[in-house]
């Protein structure tokens, strides 16, 4: 029995993906039959993805209860606390409830699994899975932990399945071509319920069509049936959208980015196909206002923190930074996990950057300050394993036509955005 919430979060983070030894999915339907099947009483959109998920979530998430729905969400990683993977409403859930419901798959585990537990992901899926059942939500959105077809999560039948883009990451566990990728995140398409889909590569789409053919499901792409004019993009982002009878105009996006667009595009179907009778005003009130944390947010003047934490990232985060500042030097700090393909993302920023800062997270997986600036050839490098003196450094000496950019790890952008948010309102007290 956990008795507080740390005891049992820091039990859940030591669970391994690799520890438990029966099939994938195989621990979690058993959990899930004994608790009498809570993914059987909601309704359900599934998102999967290399880039785009969570802000394609979150904009669903904001036109739906824009809507007057209920809405629970279930997303990773954290930023800060545990309990924000699993909101309804934006609102987290109660370290009572966790407590309570970890208490119960803890004793399944024990009695009925013989102890053998699945990781930490799959615990927090039922968990999330229970809550959603016992307080009767309207729709939950869930998004996948890595790929789709194997995932914990893919224990649901959604209504609506969302994929929104592809490029190579977690080789070592999905595949290294985007044909084998494409097919991982393919298996959240269900028999006969439409899917939306976001791929850009023609090998990608053959994949989603074969495995669409195969569930009879009805899949709609993006720049196919999901038609998208009159793009502004900078700081203050709008688009028309067309699909099927809908024909939407100038909607504004409070997200910065070209991939915002397209991430709000796939969001407007999903919810469509979710309620037709989501009105065009809802649709323009929600993604006004919308926003993401962590993901291209301007913290203050002159620092934008943002989870780029794979090449394609980057290069968005880039696309964004050129059309959004264009007259700005960018400085860059870089931390980020070990598990990812760093070199080409930290090219990427040499190109544009004035002086590459490198720094590392207190995590088991963090990769190391001095490993990662090996990958840079830019002439201006810097590192220090201590970020925040790093961040103290770098703002101490910014210029005025100076932007400092802090990226990599959304773990790191989660500690780095506490950081600044509690030093910003320490000034305002003082």
């Amino acid at each position: 029995m956990f008795h507080s919430m740390e005891e049992c979060t820091n039990f859940i983070f030591t669970l391994k993906a690799s520890t438990y030894k029966g099939k994938p999915l195989e621990a979690v339907r058993k959990i899930l039959h004994l608790l009498g099947n809570p993914e059987e009483k909601v309704k359900f959109i599934h998102f999967a993805g290399s880039n785009g998920k969570g802000s394609t979530l979150n904009a669903t998430r904001a036109i739906l209860m824009e809507h007057g729905l209920r809405v629970g969400a279930f997303i990773s990683p954290h930023l800060e606390r545990v309990n924000e993977r699993i909101t309804i409403n934006h609102h987290q859930i109660s370290d009572d409830a966790f407590l309570q419901y970890a208490n119960q798959v803890v004793k399944i585990i024990r009695t009925n699994l013989d102890g053998q537990y699945p990781s930490f992901f799959e615990v927090m899926t039922v968990i999330a899975l229970m809550h959603f059942a016992n307080e009767q939500v309207d729709v939950a959105l869930i998004e996948t932990g890595i790929g789709g077809r194997i995932d914990s999560t893919n224990v649901i039948t959604p209504e609506v399945s969302v994929i929104t883009t592809i490029s190579l990451e977690h080789t070592e566990i999905l595949g290294d071509t985007i044909e084998k990728i494409a097919f991982e995140k393919a298996g959240i398409i269900k028999f006969e319920k439409p899917a939306v889909v976001g791929v850009k590569q023609i090998e990608a789409k053959e994949v989603m069509k074969q495995q669409g053919a195969e569930c009879n499901a009805p899949l709609y792409f993006l720049n196919d049936d999901i038609v998208i004019t009159n793009e502004k993009i900078g700081r203050l982002q709008q688009f028309d959208y067309r699909f099927q009878q809908n024909v939407f105009q100038s909607i504004p996006l409070a997200m910065q980015g070209a991939h915002q667009i397209d991430n709000a595009a796939l969001a407007i179907t999903a919810s469509l196909l979710f309620d037709q009778d989501i009105k065009e005003h809802t649709i323009q009130q929600a993604l006004r206002n919308a926003r993401w944390e962590g993901r291209f947010e301007l913290i203050r003047d002159g620092i934008i923190i943002d989870g780029a934490h794979n090449s394609e990232g980057t290069a968005a985060l880039i696309e964004t930074l050129k059309k959004a500042y264009p007259n700005q030097k960018y400085k860059f700090i870089y931390a980020a996990l070990q598990d990812k393909d760093h070199e080409m993302s930290i090219q990427m920023m040499d190109q544009i950057a004035t002086s590459m800062s490198f720094t590392e997270i207190n995590l088991p997986r963090a990769a190391k300050a001095q490993n990662l600036a090996t990958q840079s050839t830019h002439s201006t490098v810097r590192v220090n394993e201590n970020w925040k003196q790093l961040i103290e450094d770098e703002l101490t000496e910014k210029q005025e036509n100076e932007l400092l950019i802090i990226t990599g790890s959304l773990y790191f952008i989660g500690e780095v955005r506490k950081y600044l948010v509690e030093k910003e309102e320490n000034n305002h007290d003082s």
